[in-house]
């Protein structure tokens, strides 16, 4: 589903302008599983909201002049200077909790305030800006490259009251842009507002596919980033190959913070990836460790079978050769438990690798009869000859 105020333009929707109070179209949608909760006497109803603007960009406003919202609704709200336009995304008990959690020393009086619900005039101007913003950002680039930054405009976002613009960017080193705000002021006659972006939030705001086949994790429900070192991808033994391990904003992947906890607390009850065992027959090195499995491989230099160790014989055989004793292999520690066959068996014959051949086979001997009967006919035959 999408709305007229959605980024993008391809997706077909309802087209309500995010009024259809279900929020299913926005980047981090949020469902109000508090909306039932009734407010006893002594609580009062909570007066602030959060308002959701272009792609997942929130906050908190406070409405001061008791109007009665619902999520979806769209509203005035004030901004500096003038005023925005904006999509009611949580009321209630539960704006109250987002507040607690996200802002706790949010002062009441200090937020700004919602005007009015949005009219049909509000609603046109801020259709009007989204429209123009497409045509802006691209003359806001070859301006930028006119002027010589080295920066990269990616976002550009206007003001409902078509008064203000701020123009998302991202850039490797500081950027003096006080000249590409007189240049864009003077050709957009508009309030220029810059604001520079990491390619992590880039990524956030534009959105995309993942290589694991579902949107990215930043623009659908991650809100914080956290850094990611290569190190979370060497306790997890991946490949550290950066094709792999990079996503579409070019930064590590997020991802591989997700398992690394459990991954370091299988790691601490297995000896070191690079220790060494010393036996009669030479000096085994470590080659693997299944952390899960909880097998541990060594293996003698020059040759090419490798021997499976529990941790704990592991840790036995380090232990002896600190006190000199050296064992005569490896094979006498080595844990021969054979894998559980898998409770499967190929019913209509789906692992064959030559199953689709017989088909084929069928298809090419009824076109090579077909073509061979039309040889055979003789010009001129024909079953109505008189």
């Amino acid at each position: 589903m999408s709305c007229n105020n959605c980024s993008d333009k391809n997706k077909k929707g309802c087209k309500s302008n995010g009024s259809c109070h279900t929020d299913g179209c926005s980047m981090l949608s949020v469902y109000d599983w508090l909306s039932d909760v009734k407010t006893t006497g002594l609580n009062k109803k909570y007066d602030i909201v959060e308002v959701r603007f272009k792609n997942s960009r929130k906050h908190f406003f406070r409405n001061s002049k008791n109007i009665t919202l619902q999520t979806g609704d769209v509203v005035v709200v004030d901004a500096s200077p003038g005023h925005d336009v904006g999509v009611i995304s949580i009321t209630g008990e539960l704006a109250r909790i987002q507040v607690n959690k996200k802002a706790p020393d949010t002062k009441p009086f200090e937020l700004k305030g919602i005007r009015r619900i949005a009219d049909s005039v509000d609603i046109e101007k801020w259709i009007k800006g989204r429209s123009l913003e497409k045509d802006v950002m691209h003359k806001s680039r070859s301006i930028a490259l006119d002027l010589g930054l080295k920066m990269k405009i990616s976002d550009v976002e206007y003001q409902a009251d078509l008064k203000k613009a701020t123009f998302y960017y991202t850039a490797e080193e500081r950027v003096d842009f006080r000249s590409l705000i007189k240049k864009l002021a003077d050709e957009f006659k508009i309030r220029i507002e810059m604001r520079q972006l990491g390619y992590r939030q880039e990524a956030a705001r534009l959105g995309g596919i993942g290589s694991c086949g579902r949107e990215l994790c930043c623009s659908t429900w991650l809100t914080d980033f956290r850094s990611v070192s290569t190190s979370a991808a060497r306790y997890q033994q991946l490949s550290l190959n950066p094709e792999k391990l990079s996503g579409q904003c070019g930064r590590l992947k997020c991802c591989l913070n997700y398992e690394l906890e459990t991954y370091l607390d299988a790691i601490n009850s297995t000896p070191k990836f690079n220790s060494k065992l010393k036996t009669k027959k030479g000096v085994a090195n470590h080659i693997k460790t299944d952390v899960f499995k909880k097998i541990i491989w060594y293996g003698y230099p020059g040759e090419t079978g490798l021997f499976a160790l529990k941790p704990e014989d592991s840790v036995k055989i380090s232990s002896l050769n600190k006190k000199g004793v050296f064992p005569d292999d490896l094979s006498e520690f080595e844990n021969k438990t054979s894998a559980e066959a898998p409770a499967y068996s190929n019913v209509v014959g789906q692992d064959s690798v030559n199953r689709f051949e017989s088909s084929f086979k069928k298809r090419k001997n009824k076109r090579k009869n077909k073509n061979q009967s039309q040889k055979n006919k003789k010009p001129g035959h024909s079953k109505n000859k008189k």
